[in-house]
């Protein structure tokens, strides 16, 4: 969509697409399409999603409570269920500073770019087009590792059930590794027809819902002993070789914390659904809502469920301690099975909703010439309403990260942790230049809290310090080679990746806030 190739007018290019025909036959302006090449863009995608649909998209992908089942195969030695009781209600109460910044910022500017496409409106003019830059690649990049992450989640707990069925079967990376592939590919299809997505989005809902509760009661019910309250609310686990238990509950939260990542999904939904201004804070906020209550009431459940001694738990053959939970609860090893196949299926919607995510990311980024083969990645598939090129980069690159977990047995956290990390700094960013330019020196949206939001914002520059700094942490000590903290590493790469490709490219071709809005007015 390189107009200034095609010799076509700018301003009639961009409302072209915003026209539709009337019911007299005529045409009429489309308000989201024309608020849209207000901004410099066209309507590529239509608008299929509702409201409903892309609450699913946006819960499908944070999805807590499946979070905390793949978080337990590492935070359940880093504060056991103290951890995961009162670190979910310290990571909601964060979430809803992060919730509500976004949704100030998604109310005000709807658009598909999310954080890069605010960051380019609200920066100094001169620092903007760096400033939209970076904030797009670290945008990007957490969407990827968050896919990376999830399958690798899914793919453990695919081999962990062959195991548990299979008792001398050994588990190597490798096995883990090729079900993560398996899980990508299965997933991919997915996204290469659009009409089904929002279909798809809502199903995802339903059955994460579903299982959620079908989990909830069946393993309480037919577990043959309870664990006590004060085992569940008051006992504290320190596995990981840190002398201080202060240390060792903050490099465990990061599995809660994972639990409500990824709260800017809906944001780059916003060219895809009608009236978002109002829809996509609806969305954020009520996927921080549904992950609270799901993850907390799963984790009391399931800690309550706990049969037999802990230490079966944390040292599973199967590598997945919420399936040796159930396999001790519910005395079956089909049923154990059955139980961990609605999580892997409720991991495989979430990631179907991470490559929605990661290619819109792409896709739109790609757009404002922000990646390298911008001109073929910013393409929509006209027959599947898909930006097809950009999901398929995507999940390549996805694919390729997978083959990480071969080298250390820790990629798993350092992935996690890169991918909270990243997306927090891509929120901050934006946020930062919207207290330098003055809350109140913007059109505000629908969505606006005043002095709250200003509080919210606080709490989210803060908390992503917090992060930068103590989620870099080893996990385990003595720290070796095979249990370090590479997440500093994966900073680096993507830094290097950022900065080579600006000085070589980006500089030069990328669409800013200057030339976009001297694209609108030519």
């Amino acid at each position: 969509m390189d107009t200034n190739d095609n010799g076509k007018s700018i301003s009639t290019a961009y409302l072209a697409p915003a026209m539709e025909s009337g019911s007299s036959g005529g045409k009429d302006l489309d308000a989201d399409a024309l608020k849209l090449a207000h901004m410099g863009y066209t309507q590529d995608i239509r608008r299929k999603y509702t409201v409903w649909s892309v609450l699913g998209v946006g819960f499908s992908l944070t999805n807590s409570w499946y979070g905390i089942s793949a978080g337990l195969a590492t935070g359940i030695n880093s504060g056991g269920p103290l951890l995961f009781i009162y670190g979910i209600i310290l990571i909601f109460l964060i979430s809803i500073g992060v919730g509500v910044s976004l949704s100030e910022l998604a109310s005000a500017f709807p658009n598909a770019g999310g954080q890069y496409y605010w960051t380019s409106e609200l920066a100094p003019k001169k620092y903007s087009d760096f400033a939209s830059y970076l904030t797009g690649w670290f945008g990007w990049a957490g969407a990827i590792f968050t896919s990376a992450s999830v399958a690798l989640a899914t793919g453990a707990g695919l081999v962990g059930c062959y195991q548990l069925g299979h008792p001398d079967f050994i588990i190597k990376p490798w096995h883990t590794v090729v079900a993560y592939q398996l899980a990508n590919i299965f997933c991919f299809v997915f996204n290469t027809y659009g009409r089904f997505l929002p279909l798809i989005g809502s199903a995802s809902l339903y059955c994460s819902l579903i299982s959620f509760l079908v989990i909830l009661i069946t393993v309480p019910a037919a577990a043959p002993t309870h664990q006590h309250a004060k085992f569940v609310f008051a006992t504290f686990i320190n596995n990981t070789g840190w002398a201080q238990n202060g240390i060792a509950f903050i490099v465990g939260l990061v599995n809660t914390n994972w639990a409500f990542a990824c709260l800017d999904c809906a944001t780059h939904l916003a060219e895809e659904v009608h009236n978002p201004e109002r829809m996509v804070p609806i969305a954020i906020m009520g996927t921080v809502g549904i992950g609270f209550v799901t993850s907390w009431f799963y984790s009391i459940s399931m800690f309550f469920s706990i049969v037999g001694d802990f230490g079966d738990i944390v040292g599973t053959a199967t590598l997945v301690p919420i399936l040796q939970l159930f396999k001790n609860a519910v005395t079956s090893t089909a049923g154990a099975i059955v139980l961990e196949a609605l999580i892997i299926a409720t991991g495989l919607g979430c990631l179907v909703a991470s490559h929605t995510w990661q290619s819109r990311l792409c896709w739109s980024f790609a757009r404002d010439r922000g990646v390298p083969g911008h001109k073929w990645l910013s393409k929509v598939d006209p027959s599947l309403d898909v930006p097809l090129n950009a999901h398929i980069i995507s999940c390549l690159i996805v694919a390729a990260i997978g083959c990480l977990y071969l080298g250390t047995a820790t990629a798993l956290n350092s992935v996690i942790t890169a991918c909270i990390v990243l997306l927090y700094v891509s929120y901050s960013i934006p946020v930062i230049c919207l207290l330098v330019k003055g809350r109140d020196n913007i059109t505000h949206g629908p969505f606006w809290l005043g002095p709250i939001g200003l509080f919210c914002n606080i709490v989210l520059l803060l908390w992503t310090l917090f992060t930068i700094v103590m989620y870099s942490f080893p996990y385990l000590r003595p720290v070796q080679a095979n249990t370090m903290n590479y997440v500093t590493a994966v900073y680096g790469v993507v830094v290097i990746v950022v900065l080579v490709d600006w000085f070589s490219r980006g500089r030069k071709s990328y669409r800013g806030q200057s030339s976009r809005k001297a694209d609108i007015q030519d």
